[in-house]
């Protein structure tokens, strides 16, 4: 059994660490309020372009756009990976990373390469280990998404989908369920398609000003940034969540670990007493 000072003094370290987790515990949750607040804040957006990009891709206009062609064969795919910049969040990362590894898997097996625009940093390190080509990156983007730091990522893999180098683009990002539970999901982006965006009701036509391949691009391409916005602010909240969550976790293991060693203790230093009282008994007889 470990001597008293010992016991001591690895209470006293998982006492520090309990303050450190309990602290980052209250930060997580006053920022998982203000993160479900503009996550909530920016879907009504996201469903109304998301709703006109469907009327438009259900439309016969005389000019379609790149982004609402399928292409016959699928050579290579642009990934868009939005993971988080700082860890201690539980297994948000890792099963958003297990979900684009097991598709990437199976690209490979069906002679398909990809590129890879990674969105936080511990996306942008798994995809540097596993050897993939990181075509763009945004990183340290901060508690509050800001689309000028994301459209630079953005744009590089919308122009190389125009440019034919991709023929699909897909991404993958963590959704917010509730504060308990968050799901790692991939969607596809590009080609924009009706049945993936939804069949609107009704049928819309437009008159194009002034004509149609301007405000074609420039309406889908708000989409497509609309949409990696909201999954940034989905995977943001989820992050706040599962970071409350594990260090919940981590402040009630230290409780326990306190109590063990307190026991512990006690059981060691009721045992030298037991033994000093031996011992002046054992003495006061030999006299």
């Amino acid at each position: 059994m470990a001597g008293s000072k010992e016991i001591r003094t690895k209470i006293k370290s998982v006492q520090n660490t309990r303050k450190i987790t309990k602290a980052m515990e209250m930060v997580s949750a006053s920022k998982m309020r203000k993160a479900q607040a503009r996550m909530r804040a920016a879907r009504p957006y996201g469903e109304k372009i998301r709703n006109v990009a469907a009327h438009i891709s259900h439309a016969n206009p005389e000019y379609r756009h790149p982004f609402l062609i399928a292409r016959d064969s699928v050579k290579k795919i642009g990934i868009i990976l939005i993971t988080t910049d700082k860890g201690l969040c539980g297994g948000l990362n890792t099963n958003v990373q297990r979900l684009a590894l097991n598709e990437l898997k199976e690209w490979e097996a069906q002679g398909e390469s990809f590129d890879v625009c990674c969105i936080g940093n511990k996306g942008l390190g798994f995809m540097q280990r596993l050897g993939a080509n990181v075509v763009s990156q945004a990183t340290q983007i901060g508690d509050r998404p800001q689309v000028d730091k994301l459209v630079g990522a953005i744009k590089v893999m919308l122009d190389g989908y125009i440019a034919d180098r991709f023929d699909r683009v897909v991404v993958y990002y963590t959704k917010f369920i509730n504060t308990m539970k968050q799901e790692a999901v991939s969607e596809q982006l590009l080609p924009l398609s009706g049945e993936k965006l939804g069949v609107p009701e009704g049928a819309w036509d437009y008159i194009y000003e002034p004509e149609a391949k301007v405000v074609l691009d420039q309406v889908l391409r708000r989409y497509i940034e609309a949409i990696i916005f909201q999954a940034v602010s989905e995977n943001m909240a989820s992050e706040q969540s599962a970071r409350m969550v594990a260090m919940k976790a981590a402040s009630d293991n230290a409780n326990n670990v306190i109590d063990e060693l307190t026991l512990i203790y006690n059981k060691s230093r009721q045992a030298a007493i037991t033994k000093e009282l031996s011992e002046i008994v054992g003495g006061a007889a030999a006299v």
